[in-house]
């Protein structure tokens, strides 16, 4: 507060008090309409403003708050903000506060026989696929309810399209779709190929699925996206060259064969492999594709065309839709993930960079608590928080940084070079269990997190 002191700093230094106007988006957390600019010592920092509020608020528990200035988090007092930011402390500062996210604790691990490629999680089940060709569904005890096996090679991906429907694909070139029937007990579960689809090449390293629509994407190394369907009655025969020579012994033998089915459409375009896709979260006819060619490309799933290709300056490995911000993350072989504004009225190709992977950006995730918030996986062995509302402009660009670093468990005491060991293959976020991650060394890692209500 203010002070009459003698001792008290000159008027030629900088004054100790600053005004501050306090405002959230959180409709659940609003200050009362006549909360004006608010007179206040330079020295507070994140914690008394968090106190400040939670009185303004009257709230019965204190609830962890963090707080945005032009656009980033305040780490340090009031005073060094201005100081290092060059701004008068004669302003009003107009000063934005959000429910703190809880940093992402560890709280299990699951082993696996081999690498562990995806990660899912529906109702405190977890999915996972690994390099042992199986798909494992687990329970929060750490128990395997229920094991899947179909592929005949690693799994690349692995998706819940419903509580009782699950997709995969492989390395074999195939997508899968199973009928899952939950359990409690260990092993008592089923998972039950029910349709095999053929159209691509090579390994189909990732898909997305739509289930209001009952749509698949895919991402494969021959370069093309495909589009299929999970209903058995919507898609076309499978193409006869792309069949497993073994169908020819499958029709001599008794054993009920497998229904096939083929692609509702195969999108060209892409110049090397496709890394990863996703749909449009607000429009399922439009979908996303990354790839290593260097761009991102905007299809119409319903003309099966691309509308906008845009190129960026690295190979792309992952990529997520951000809606509310009108903007693609994408994971790059750079070491950090490039925002990108696929809008046709976007000027610039990068919207953001954020920085802080020292190795390839493979995989990421939405906070299901935040539309500003996301996970990202890294072969350096690590998952990073990031908060894109917390950025600062640099000569050519706007730079963000990650809030929290989550770790391989399996790494800790060891010296690990470049995520040697311990790379991250798959991430996802979920609201109940939080950051599931699965990677290199063989484990699903669980670290829980929950933002504070």
């Amino acid at each position: 507060m203010a002070t009459d002191d003698p001792a008290a700093p000159s008027q030629q230094q900088r004054p100790s008090q600053v005004r501050i106007h306090l405002h959230t988006n959180s409709e659940d957390i609003q200050l009362p309409q006549d909360t004006g600019p608010i007179l206040v010592s330079t020295d507070l920092k994140r914690y008394q403003l968090s106190t400040l509020v939670n009185r303004l608020l009257e709230t019965v528990k204190p609830l962890p708050l963090e707080f945005l200035i032009n656009g980033q988090f305040l780490r340090t007092s009031l005073d060094d903000f201005l100081t290092n930011n060059g701004i008068s402390a004669e302003t009003t500062l107009s000063i934005e506060y959000v429910k703190a996210l809880i940093p992402p604790l560890y709280a299990a691990s699951y082993e696996h026989d081999d690498w562990v490629s995806s990660v899912d999680v529906l109702s405190q089940r977890i999915l996972s696929g690994s390099y042992d060709g199986l798909l494992r569904v687990w329970n929060m005890s750490s128990e395997v309810v229920g094991t899947g096996q179909s592929h005949t090679t690693s799994v690349k991906a692995a998706k819940f399209v419903s509580p009782t429907q699950i997709a995969s694909s492989g390395m074999d070139r195939t997508i899968r779709i199973w009928k899952y029937e939950d359990a409690q007990a260990e092993g008592a579960a089923s998972l039950t190929p029910t349709l095999e689809m053929y159209g691509h090449k090579a390994s189909v390293d990732n898909i997305a699925v739509h289930a209001p629509s009952s749509r698949v994407l895919s991402a494969s190394s021959d370069l093309a996206v495909g589009l299929w369907s999970t209903k058995k009655s919507e898609a076309p025969p499978a193409p006869e060259g792309l069949l497993p020579s073994a169908n020819k012994r499958r029709k001599l033998s008794n054993a009920k064969p497998l229904p096939q089915r083929g692609p509702l459409s195969m999108l060209q375009g892409h110049q090397s492999q496709v890394a990863d896709v996703c749909f449009d979260e607000k429009d399922a006819t439009v979908g996303y594709s990354a790839s290593w060619d260097h761009t991102v490309k905007t299809w119409d799933l319903t003309t099966s065309t691309c509308v906008d290709t845009r190129t960026t300056a690295q190979s792309l490995f992952s990529i997520l839709h951000l809606p509310d911000s009108s903007l693609l993350a994408t994971g790059t072989s750079a070491r950090h993930i490039t925002l990108i504004d696929p809008r046709a009225s976007a000027t610039n190709i990068s919207a953001m960079t954020l920085r802080g992977h020292t190795n390839a950006v493979v995989s990421l995730a939405r906070d299901p608590n935040s539309s500003y918030q996301m996970v990202s996986g890294s072969h350096d062995g690590t998952c990073r928080v990031w908060d894109i509302r917390s950025v600062r402009s640099e000569a050519s660009d706007r730079v963000g940084e990650s809030v929290y670093v989550i770790e391989r468990e399996s790494a800790k005491g060891k010296r690990v070079v470049a995520g040697e060991g311990v790379k991250v293959f798959g991430v996802c976020w979920d609201r109940e269990v939080g950051v599931v991650s699965g990677g290199e060394d063989k484990k699903v890692q669980i670290n829980s997190s929950s933002v504070s209500r």
